[in-house]
C-alpha cells in the first residue's frame, strides 16, 4: 500500500517527513519497551532499556531532513542508527554515506545516538558483508527512510548489477553490489530486509521520480522500487515535492 504526501516547498516536506521518523521511532522505542518489561516480568528480573534501530540513506536530498531530525527532541541514547546503504569507501571520502551522517544527524539532540556504519574497507567488500550477515547486532531496522534514482533503483539494488537476482531473492540481510551505471561497489540492505521493515518512507522530489514511481506502480517492471512495492502487505510512506 502507497500513501503519497505532496508538498510545494522543500522545507516543509523535510520538516514534514522529520515529524513523522519521530512520531515512529517513538511508538517503535514504546512497543519495545513494552515487550522488554514483559519479558523482564516473565523472568522476574529487570530488563536492560530498549533499543530501536533506524536506517537511511545517504545522497544530497535528505541533508536538509537529516539536519532537520537532529534537532528532535527523542530519547537518542536508545536509538541506533545505521544506513540502508554505503559506498564501498573510506568514511573519509565525500562519497560515504556514513560521513554524511555524522556530519547532519550526529549532531545537537541526537549526538548520542550509537551509530552502526555499513563499510569497513580494512577488509574485502565480500567478507565484510559475510560478517554483517552473521552480526546478531544488526536487527533489522524498526524505521527506514529510503531514497530512489530515476532508474528506480532503491536502497542500492540497481537492476544493471551483475547481484540484481540475488539482491532480490535472498533471504540475508544484506548484499554487495556493482552497479554498472554508477560509480563504486556498494553495500545495501537487500530486498527481503527492506519488505520486512516495519515502517518504510521513501523522500523523493522532482516530476521525473514522481514518474518513475507512478509507472512502477501501475506494472511490475525491473527495478527495486517496482520490485519492493508490488508486494501484497509492504506499506510505503512517499514524501514528494514538486
Amino acid at each position: 500500500m502507497i500513501e503519497l504526501r505532496t508538498f510545494d516547498d522543500p522545507r516543509a516536506h523535510s520538516d514534514a517527513l522529520a515529524n513523522a521518523v519521530g512520531d515512529a521511532l517513538k511508538g517503535s522505542l514504546a512497543a519495545r519497551g513494552a515487550a522488554a518489561a514483559d519479558a523482564a516480568q516473565q523472568a522476574a528480573r529487570t530488563a536492560s532499556p530498549a533499543h530501536a534501530t533506524f536506517a537511511v540513506s545517504g545522497g544530497t536530498s535528505p541533508r536538509p531532513f537529516l539536519q532537520t531530525l537532529s534537532h528532535a527532541a527523542l530519547d537518542w541514547a536508545h536509538i541506533d542508527v545505521t544506513l540502508v546503504d554505503d559506498r564501498w569507501v573510506p568514511e573519509s571520502d565525500g562519497a560515504s554515506n556514513a560521513r554524511l551522517v555524522r556530519e547532519t544527524l550526529l549532531q545537537n539532540a541526537a549526538a548520542s545516538f550509537y551509530f552502526l556504519p555499513l563499510v569497513d574497507t580494512s577488509t574485502t567488500l565480500d567478507a565484510h558483508v559475510a560478517a554483517l550477515n552473521a552480526d546478531a547486532r544488526r536487527a533489522l531496522p524498526d524505521v527506514v527512510v529510503l531514497g530512489m534514482g530515476e532508474d528506480g533503483h532503491t536502497a542500492s539494488i540497481f537492476a544493471d548489477a551483475p547481484e540484481w537476482d540475488v539482491a532480490i531473492s535472498t533471504p540475508d540481510r544484506f548484499v554487495a553490489v556493482h552497479p554498472g551505471s554508477a560509480p563504486h561497489a556498494r553495500v545495501s540492505l537487500s530486498m527481503s530486509a527492506l519488505r520486512q521493515v516495519g515502517q518504510l518512507f521513501l523522500f523523493i522530489a522532482g516530476q521525473k521520480k514522481l514518474d518513475v514511481l507512478n509507472a512502477a506502480l501501475a506494472a511490475k517492471q525491473k527495478n527495486a522500487i517496482s520490485t519492493l512495492t508490488n508486494v501484497e502487505g509492504v506499506k510505503l510512506d512517499v514524501y514528494w515535492c514538486a
